[in-house]
């Protein structure tokens, strides 16, 4: 990578006045001196793409070795009808760099499928949509080889979802200081390393604490339970989406059909279907709220693309991935669930919760021997 100065320029702080007010200066220039890898650019990836070529990113790579067609106009900004049959990445290409001509954005035409592990290690934050279980999960590892942050997401019509692994991740948040001695052990994920004090301009004393939250990856985290919190109460359990078992059931008949997705075949309505409760079983959830109606629409939405729900979508993982960058926020941690008929909530899922013993976080353990993208899908080990 070229050497990068961190230093801010007057032109800069100009251009970006108005979130600098919001995170600060030294965010900013964190959020400058950032790479990221975006994967596969249909409506969701121009949402992300947006937000984060406004936000001043240092550059941004799409890969996509797909073609534009004329089905893709009807979601996505960046194309006109001229791109029919170019790159779908390349095209945008122009359009993206007129946002902010201080951004250097890359097209890459060639298949994710092809890159080599350490190819994600020069980026920052890699951002994978709308792949395949198994793509996402061979990615994941990858990025978990380099320490890098890996987000996954989706769109299927009026549902889709966000997932962020950060490995381990450190971020300071200000409050108002508190007369009452803070946990050190937040949540089983989370707990504070630091608090100092300072005062803000009218005097007040204000508490800098800095956190830190781990993660686990997509293929531990989908077979993980719902968090204790949920599942000892039955009212909530009754609140959980049944999205949440239909991205499973989804996820798993990816894998068991090379990759693509449901039919209106009965064959595949049945396989669906029957994945779907397995999935609700699993997690606990009373199967009376995993219903017909909703299956029947969930599949009906499938492979679908609503500029309103790829917007909410992706401006809430680009936000994430500032945040991240700039260490301020609480980061996502680690499933976000858009559910047109709920709320988009989000839950914590890993593989077990060990309470703290001392100050011991629950550990999850790095990859080790990834296999290449260009192997065999999903067999590398986390």
């Amino acid at each position: 990578m070229e050497p990068q100065d961190q230093s801010i320029s007057a032109d800069e702080i100009a251009l970006y006045d108005r979130q600098i007010r919001l995170w600060g200066v030294k965010a900013q220039e964190k959020i400058r001196s950032a790479n990221i890898l975006l994967i596969t650019f249909k409506a969701l990836a121009n949402e992300i793409a947006k937000n984060l070529v406004l936000a001043g990113v240092r550059s941004l790579t799409i890969i996509d070795d797909a073609t534009a067609t004329e089905e893709d106009l009807g979601a996505q900004f960046f194309l006109t009808a001229d791109c029919v049959g170019q790159n779908r990445a390349q095209a945008a290409v122009p359009a993206i760099r007129e946002m902010n001509p201080r951004v250097k954005v890359f097209a890459d035409a060639s298949s994710v499928a092809t890159k080599p592990p350490d190819f994600f290690g020069q980026f920052d934050v890699t951002i994978a949509t709308e792949l395949d279980f198994s793509m996402y999960n061979t990615i994941n590892a990858a990025c978990r080889i380099a320490g890098r942050s890996f987000y996954a997401a989706g769109l299927h019509g009026f549902y889709g979802f966000v997932f962020s692994d950060l490995i381990q991740h450190d971020f300071v948040i200000e409050r108002a200081k508190s007369n009452v001695p803070s946990a050190t052990q937040e949540t089983p994920t989370r707990r504070i390393l630091n608090i100092s004090i300072k005062k803000n301009e009218s005097g007040k004393l204000i508490e800098m604490v800095t956190k830190r939250e781990v993660y686990s990856p997509m293929l531990l985290a989908n077979t993980s339970p719902l968090p204790e919190e949920i599942t000892r109460l039955p009212r909530r359990k009754k609140q959980v989406t049944p999205l949440l078992s239909c991205l499973r059931a989804l996820w798993e008949f990816q894998k068991l059909s090379q990759g693509r997705l449901p039919a209106e075949s009965h064959q595949d309505l049945v396989l669906f279907t029957k994945l779907a409760r397995d999935a609700h079983q699993e997690l606990r959830l009373d199967i009376s709220t995993l219903d017909e109606t909703f299956l029947r629409t969930f599949l009906q939405n499938l492979g679908s693309e609503l500029s309103p729900v790829a917007a909410f979508l992706g401006g809430r993982l680009a936000q994430d991935v500032i945040n991240v960058l700039g260490g301020r926020e609480h980061p996502l941690q680690n499933l976000l669930l858009h559910d047109a008929e709920r709320n988009c909530p989000v839950y914590a899922l890993h593989p077990f919760f060990p309470m703290e013993m001392g100050n011991q976080m629950p550990a999850i353990p790095p990859v080790a021997n990834p296999i290449p993208l260009n192997g065999q899908p999903g067999a590398g080990p986390l």
